[in-house]
């Protein structure tokens, strides 16, 4: 009996010990749930006879690092997902004829990318009928190719097969212009219905061009039709050789200054009705295919000088030109008010 009595006694002495503790531990009353949860237990060991001067709060900071531990968990479960996806993919770029070394590096273009949609966006080119070297090529130079809905990618390969583009025809579509696949469709459509029907070109031609020229996709319609009247009416080149020499992929302003120059130096006429011409005509590799000293040297035996001077003279007399141009859209649009005017004096 004596011994019970010691024990309560030695409890309620520990009592203001222990709740001076707690207000120490708690200095504010908000305090978290788990604080007071570990609290109590610590109070209930300290009625039992142990001691409270190895309490800590090194329990309560597991709770703290537990949510950055489950985010380098889930980090480290997708990283782990994704290697066996690129897995499943490397075995059919491998089997299409990718060496390792390029498989490494076309997994690495986009690496928000999928690696099912690397698969599939490949597949389709290697349809069209491109061999891997150029498909690598062409990913490495527009990795936005990677970003298209794959349904886009395959409407657009099948638009590409109608025109002629297929069977290895779009390696130098693809290297020259891979906005073939990203452009808007009704862009496309403008510069093929410019073709065939402004410029009356055969389907077959329309393909030989974007196969030879696929530059001209990225012209405005207007440009590319003023272009092929340009070689038709003015230096007299037909259909067939406007495709056969490439014609359409050399710029405007080119054109015109070494025809010109030729033309002045009476060493270019423009055929008449019949094609004939008084003298004869330097072939349009000669004009346009080569570099500007091997065109003085050879076709217009001129000097650099001379060529630099006439330059300068034909831009001014295109802004001469196009000034003139001006001036009389705006005296018609003046005649046309003052007819408006005198129609409503006489009504």
């Amino acid at each position: 009996m004596a011994a019970v009595g010691r024990q309560v006694f030695d409890w309620h002495r520990l009592i203001p010990l222990t709740w001076a503790l707690v207000a120490r531990r708690t200095p504010h009353l908000g305090e978290q749930k788990r604080t007071a949860a570990f609290l109590l237990r610590k109070l209930t060991t300290a009625s039992s006879g142990g001691g409270l001067e190895d309490s800590s709060f090194a329990e309560p900071r597991k709770y703290v690092q537990e949510p950055e531990c489950r985010t380098r968990l889930v980090q480290h479960l997708l990283e782990k997902q994704r290697t066996a996806v690129e897995r499943e993919v490397t075995s059919p770029l491998l089997d299409m004829g990718f060496s390792e070394v390029h498989v490494n590096e076309l997994l690495s273009i986009q690496p928000g990318a999928h690696p099912q949609q690397l698969l599939d966006i490949i597949s389709e080119l290697i349809l069209l009928g491109l061999n891997p070297e150029p498909v690598y090529v062409a990913l490495k130079k527009s990795p936005q190719l990677l970003k298209l809905p794959i349904m886009q990618m395959r409407k657009r390969s099948s638009y590409l097969r109608k025109l002629g583009l297929g069977e290895g025809k779009l390696k130098r579509v693809l290297h020259c212009c891979p906005e073939v696949f990203t452009a808007r469709q009704q862009d496309i459509d403008s510069i093929v219905r410019v073709l065939k029907e402004k410029c009356l070109f055969t389907g077959k031609q329309v393909a030989e061009i974007l196969h030879r020229c696929p530059c001209v996709l990225r012209e405005d319609p207007a440009a590319l039709e003023y272009k092929f009247q340009y070689a038709y009416f003015r230096m007299g080149v037909k259909h067939a050789d406007v495709v056969r020499t490439n014609f359409l992929q050399y710029s405007i302003t080119k054109t015109r200054q070494r025809h010109v120059f030729l033309e002045r130096l009476g060493r270019y006429q423009t055929p008449d009705k019949k094609g004939q011409t008084q003298i004869p005509n330097p072939l349009l590799k000669d004009i346009l295919r080569v570099s500007e000293a091997e065109f003085l040297a050879r076709t217009a035996h001129s000097s650099a000088e001379e060529f630099e001077v006439f330059k300068k003279l034909l831009a001014r007399e295109e802004e001469e030109e196009s000034a003139g141009h001006m001036t009389g859209d705006e005296s018609l649009d003046l005649d046309e008010e003052e007819e408006e005017e005198d129609e409503e004096r006489e009504l």
